[in-house]
């Protein structure tokens, strides 16, 4: 009779089905787990729910209520009639402003301002992300931050007048130019330089705020893949452009389609401040064009149909984007139903 081997201990039996060296013994399968219902995740979660529960009343009060206000583009609204008393008309307030050269005009130098600010304010904070980032000192680090943050907090009646102080006519570049024997040039009131002036403003303003997101997305980046590609000869040019940048990606993404969802609102406040010294020929934009016409004019009909299709423009460009990323594979903004 052959020799068969002794039975292995119990210990040793378990470890070597865990490694897959040995078939599980036969048995009952494991039952499926238990799917909560919504009332037993509703309790789980209850803590988590109560501290949202501020932002998203914020959200609902000041942002999803307004939105029914959106029929008094289809009325010839008068505030003392209301809602429910002015005259229904339709699509004539889209017509009217569709057949008025100052509504292209506001939608030429709108679209001109977004696409500069895109193409070259867009990277800025990404850029000064990557250089925060490589500064070896924690200290210096956070101080240079500091710096780079605080522009956001100033008002831009302050910013306007700075830059007046800096490039208007009497400003510190006209004067230092005309001392050279140069001809004075006063940036603040030509209305070629009115786009690249906005997006400098912007740099200087909401660079540093920019950079926040970006910085945390750069924390997320496992530092061994550096030190991989370190390994394998990679210098700094190659690691940014094979594990830094593809590890911000997403990010960069997401950031990309909610700015272009916000292509149509280039800053009303910062506009409204510096229209007059370059006319409306090219200071007046979408915003501009609203607050004129609805609430200076008193036309409040045609004022809230630019503003709702600013909405379906920008709705329309954050959806088509959002599937444009899931083409690439990314999630964007939100995940696609068949991801």
């Amino acid at each position: 009779m052959a020799d068969t081997a002794p039975p292995l201990p119990r210990e040793k039996r378990r470890t070597r089905r865990k490694r897959g060296e040995e078939p599980a013994p036969p048995g009952p399968a494991p039952a499926a787990p238990h799917r909560l219902t919504l009332g037993q995740r509703l309790k789980r979660d209850r803590v988590m729910l109560l501290l949202t529960l501020p932002g998203l009343l914020y959200f609902v009060v000041f942002h999803y209520v307004p939105l029914l206000g959106y029929v008094v583009a289809f009325q010839d609204y008068q505030p003392y009639l209301g809602y429910m008393h002015s005259v229904w008309v339709g699509f004539a307030n889209f017509s009217a402003a569709f057949s008025e050269p100052a509504f292209w005009t506001a939608t030429f130098n709108t679209l001109e301002i977004a696409l500069v600010q895109l193409v070259f304010f867009f990277p800025v904070p990404i850029a000064l992300a990557l250089l925060l980032n490589s500064i070896a000192s924690d200290r210096i680090r956070r101080f240079v931050q500091s710096v780079v943050y605080l522009p956001h907090f100033i008002g831009w009646v302050i910013i306007v007048s700075i830059f007046q102080q800096i490039l208007g006519g009497a400003g510190v570049l006209p004067d230092f130019l005309g001392s050279m024997g140069l001809p004075r040039y006063d940036m603040m009131s030509d209305p070629d330089a009115f786009p690249w002036l906005l997006t400098l403003q912007v740099a200087w303003k909401d660079a540093g705020w920019g950079t926040i997101i970006i910085l945390a997305a750069l924390l997320n980046i496992d530092r061994q893949q550096y030190e991989a590609a370190a390994i394998d000869g990679a210098g700094p040019r190659r690691r940014l452009w094979h594990v830094t940048l593809p590890g911000i990606a997403p990010v960069l993404i997401l950031l990309l389609i909610l700015n272009l969802g916000q292509i149509l609102s280039v800053g009303f406040e910062q506009i409204l401040l510096q229209r007059d010294a370059v006319g409306p020929d090219a200071g007046e934009v979408l915003d501009t064009y609203v607050y004129y016409h609805g609430i200076k004019d008193n036309d409040w009909g045609v004022a809230a149909a630019v503003g709702l299709v600013k909405a379906v423009i920008g709705t329309a460009l954050v959806l088509g984007a959002n599937k444009f990323a899931h083409r690439l594979g990314h999630e964007g903004v939100y995940r696609g139903a068949d991801r």
